[in-house]
C-alpha cells in the first residue's frame, strides 16, 4: 500500500494562514494576486502596446514579402557578431545618455544584482550556458530597451517576493523598455527579440495560467516569423528554449486534452467520425505510455536522482542537475496525465504503471527535495494535478504550504491554484 494512515506534518509544512475551519484565507497571505499591478490600467495600456509592436516586429520579418532586397530574417538573426547590438546603439546613444540622467544608479545595481542572482538562474533552468545571466546584461549594455527589460523583471520578482503592493518601479521600467522598443519596428535584431520574451515574461510573473495563453501568442509569433527554434544557435536558442519552458506550463492544462482525450471523447461521447476505435484509442495510449517508459529507462546519467528518500508522504527526489528535476517531475505529470484515462484491459506491465498517486508522491517530493527557482515556478500546474489525488488533509496542509513558499520564495504566481485544489479536496472557498 501507497497510502498514508496517521501521518502528521513536520512543522515547516504548517501553514499558519489555514483558519480553524480549515478554509484557506488569502486575504491573510502577503503572497496574493491582490497587488495591484495587473489591474493597473497604465500596466493594461503598455501591455496592449507591447503585443501590438510585438505582432508589428512579426509581420516586418515574416519572409513572405516577394522581391524583398532585404536579407532573409534568420540570416540576419544568427549573425552572431552582430548580437551585441553595436550597429544600432549608436544611432541611439543619445535615447540611453538622455533616459540615464538622473536615474537612481543605487536601485539599478540592486536590481542588476537581483536579475544575476534570482531571475536568470530560472530563465537559464535548462541552458548550461548561462546565456539570460551571463551574456544579456554584457549585450544590455549598448541596448537601452534590453536593460529596461531587464530591470523591470527583477524589480517585478522582488516586488511579488517582498510582498509589495505599491511599488511602481517595475511598471515604470517595463514602460520605458517599451517605449524603447517602439523606434526598433524595423530592425531585425536578436536583441529585439530578447527584450520581447523577457518582458513576456514579466507578464507571465502576475498573471493566473489560464491567462497565459495571450503572453505567448506574441513570442511565438516572434520565432515564426523569423523562424527560431530550438536548433537555432546562440542567443536566439536560449529565447526559444526559456519561451519553450513557459509553453509547458500551457501544454499541461492544455495541450493534452487536444490529443489523446479530445480524440478519444470527440468519438465516443461527441460523435465524432474521427476513426477512433476503442482498439485505435488503446493503440495510441500504450504509444505514449511506451514512450515515456523508455524516456525515464535511457535517461543519461545527469538526469537521474543522486538520492531518493520516504520523508512523510512524499517520496523526496534530490537531482544535482537543473534540468533534471523538471523534467523528471513532468515525466510523473504526463504518467498522471495518461494513467487517468488508462484505457480498460491494457496489457501495460503493472509493475511499471504503478498508480496515479505513486507518482504524484513524486511529483510533491520533487519540488520540496530541490529548492532550484527556475523548477519551482515550473512546478505550478505539476503538483496542482499531483495534489487533487490526495485526501488526507496533512498532505493537503502540506500541498498548499509549498506552493505558498513557490511564490514567496520565487515571486512567480503560483497561489492562485490554491482554490482550485481546495475545490478538488471539497473544503468550502470563500
Amino acid at each position: 500500500m501507497d497510502e498514508i494512515t496517521n501521518w502528521e506534518p513536520h512543522d515547516d509544512f504548517v501553514d499558519h494562514r489555514i483558519d480553524q475551519t480549515g478554509d484557506y484565507n488569502p486575504a491573510q497571505s502577503p503572497w496574493s494576486l491582490n497587488d495591484r499591478f495587473s489591474h493597473n490600467p497604465t500596466y493594461i495600456a503598455s501591455q496592449d502596446e507591447l503585443r501590438g509592436i510585438i505582432f508589428s516586429i512579426a509581420q516586418s520579418g515574416a519572409p513572405t514579402r516577394a522581391g524583398s532586397p532585404a536579407m532573409h530574417a534568420t540570416e540576419h538573426l544568427e549573425d552572431e557578431p552582430r548580437l551585441l547590438g553595436s550597429h544600432i546603439a549608436s544611432k541611439y546613444a543619445d535615447i540611453t545618455i538622455e533616459q540615464t540622467k538622473g536615474e537612481n544608479n543605487k536601485k539599478q545595481m540592486i536590481y542588476l544584482k537581483n536579475y544575476v542572482r534570482e531571475v536568470a538562474p530560472w530563465l537559464d533552468m535548462f541552458d548550461s550556458q548561462n546565456t539570460f545571466g551571463i551574456q544579456l546584461p554584457i549585450l544590455a549594455h549598448d541596448f537601452p530597451a534590453l536593460r529596461y527589460a531587464i530591470l523591470a523583471i527583477s524589480a517585478r520578482q522582488m516586488e511579488r517576493k517582498n510582498g509589495t503592493r505599491d511599488s511602481f518601479d517595475s511598471l515604470e521600467l517595463y514602460q520605458e523598455s517599451i517605449r524603447l522598443l517602439s523606434p526598433l519596428l524595423q530592425v531585425r535584431d536578436a536583441n529585439v527579440i530578447a527584450t520581447c520574451v523577457l518582458l513576456c515574461c514579466l507578464e507571465m510573473m502576475s498573471a493566473r495560467g489560464q491567462d497565459w495563453r495571450r503572453h505567448l501568442e506574441g513570442c511565438a509569433a516572434l520565432f515564426n516569423a523569423f523562424e527560431i527554434h530550438g536548433f537555432s544557435s546562440g542567443l536566439l536558442q536560449a529565447v526559444f528554449w526559456c519561451y519553450a519552458r513557459m509553453v509547458m506550463e500551457m501544454f499541461i492544462d492544455f495541450f493534452w486534452k487536444l490529443d489523446l482525450q479530445t480524440y478519444y471523447t470527440g468519438s465516443t461521447e461527441l460523435g465524432h467520425d474521427n476513426g477512433c476505435t476503442d482498439r485505435e484509442f488503446e493503440r495510441r495510449w500504450m504509444q505514449l505510455w511506451e514512450d515515456l517508459q523508455k524516456w525515464v529507462l535511457q535517461r543519461p546519467a545527469e538526469l537521474l536522482p543522486v538520492q531518493t528518500t520516504k520523508m512523510g508522504p512524499f517520496v523526496h527526489m534530490f537531482f544535482s542537475f537543473w534540468a533534471a528535476i523538471s523534467s523528471n517531475q513532468l515525466y510523473h505529470t504526463a504518467c498522471i496525465l495518461l494513467l487517468g484515462v488508462k484505457p480498460g484491459g491494457t496489457d501495460a506491465e503493472t509493475s511499471s504503471v504503478k498508480s496515479p498517486v505513486w507518482h504524484a508522491r513524486r511529483v510533491c517530493g520533487i519540488s520540496l527535495a530541490n529548492p532550484h527557482h527556475g523548477c519551482l515556478n515550473n512546478a505550478v500546474q505539476p503538483l496542482w494535478l499531483a495534489g487533487r489525488l490526495f485526501s488526507h488533509k496533512a498532505e493537503h496542509d502540506a500541498i498548499i504550504s509549498l506552493i505558498q513558499e513557490i511564490e514567496a520564495a520565487s515571486g512567480w504566481a503560483a497561489c492562485w491554484r490554491i482554490n482550485d485544489l481546495k475545490m478538488a479536496w471539497g473544503y468550502t472557498v470563500p
